[in-house]
Formats: C-alpha cells, structure tokens, sequence
C-alpha cells in the first residue's frame, strides 16, 4: 500500500499524469482490493512542450510482465490522452543498454529518432494520429483519497 500511496501522489504534479494499472475487470471493487491487484503505472511528463507527453512506463509485478499487459496499458493511456488531452506526439527515454524497453517501444510503433552518447539514452517518438484505437474505462479517484 505504501507504494500506491507514494505512486499516486505524485499526479497531483501539473506537469504528469499517472496512471495505476490493475489487473482484473471488476470496475465496481474497492480501493482495498484494488490495492492488491495494482501491476504498475504508466506516467505521461509535459516537460518541453504541452502538445508531446514523454511516457514513462512500469510493470512492477513481475508475474504480468512479457504478457502483453504493458502493451495494452501503453494504448489505453495514449488513447485517453489523445481523447483529452491536445497531445499531438508521445516520445520515451530509453538507456542506451535497455534493449528490453526499446524493444518494447518499437512493438508499440514508437520510432527510434536519436542516440545520445551523452545522456547514454535513446529516443523514440510516436505521433497520435499513429495510436491504434482501443475503448478504455479508466477509473478515477479524486487526488485527496489517496
């Protein structure tokens, strides 16, 4: 519960959305049980721009990993920020030694368009009208019940 507690007060912030992933589809469970299924989040930052959010993405739980739950999490935080927000590009930050997540990235459409030795990441972009569509339910608690 402290993680959930700690992940969701951060998207009070006005510059990130976060996004709880849960498994099950029950929309009518409580916080409590709720708290029990959490899988991970999915943050979106509006740093440099209000039109490009930089998505961030986490599955914690390692029994949901390399099962397609990130995939579907990616979309359905994309396609609610599409709907909502005037998003116009999504990009990711990825280490240059995460092969993982770059491939994880380019599964979902992101295109890789820079390396930086430097910053030792690797950015990939994706823009909206690129977004495969999927219906979403996303429950919402307002931020002072955390």
């Amino acid at each position: 519960k402290q993680w959930y507690q700690r992940r969701v007060r951060g998207s009070a912030d006005d510059d990130k959305l976060t996004f709880i992933a849960i498994a099950g589809t029950n929309l009518f469970s409580t916080k409590e049980e709720e708290v029990k299924r959490m899988i991970g989040d999915i943050n979106l930052f509006f740093i440099f721009s209000p039109d490009q959010a930089e998505v961030n993405i986490m599955v914690a739980d390692e029994n949901h990993r390399r099962g397609g739950f990130g995939s579907e999490i990616l979309k359905l935080v994309m396609n609610y920020a599409k709907k909502h927000l005037p998003i116009s590009k999504f990009s990711a930050k990825i280490t240059n030694s995460n092969d993982a997540s770059m491939g994880f990235f380019k599964r979902n459409g992101f295109e890789k368009i820079s390396v930086s030795e430097v910053f030792n990441e690797t950015t990939f972009e994706l823009s909206c009208d690129k977004v495969p569509h999927q219906n979403f339910t996303i429950k919402q608690y307002p931020f002072a019940e955390m």
